[in-house]
């Protein structure tokens, strides 16, 4: 699993529940197995999806898993509306935009991209 920018912080910030749900979600995708509850997002980029946590609150994770190294978590955030906020989708691709950087360059010691 690699986590890009803050998106390893953002997800521990996520209620107890909804990170015991993250965590397992994510475990499905590492084995190949689907999540529960996702979908693809388009507008963030291609072959980006995003994990759908409900709880008591809304919360969502965008992530890659289409590279043989791995799967990247792009954003965590929680929901407060019904549409999912142009920032959050930005940031996104932002994120997608750094991933795919590093990917070319293959500079491992990045900052950007943490290993876990």
């Amino acid at each position: 699993m690699f986590w890009v920018g803050s998106s390893r912080d953002d997800l521990r910030t996520f209620s107890a529940e909804a990170r015991r749900i993250a965590g397992h979600q994510l475990h499905r995708i590492q084995h190949g197995l689907d999540p529960a509850d996702c979908k693809p997002m388009p507008s963030v980029g291609s072959g980006v999806y995003e994990l759908r946590i409900r709880t008591r609150g809304a919360y969502r994770v965008f992530y890659v898993a289409k590279f043989a190294e791995g799967i990247y978590v792009l954003h965590a955030f929680r929901k407060k509306t019904q549409r999912t906020r142009k920032a959050d989708i930005e940031i996104g691709r932002q994120r997608l935009r750094e991933l795919h950087r590093h990917r070319r360059t293959r500079d491992r010691g990045s900052p950007n991209a943490n290993q876990d």
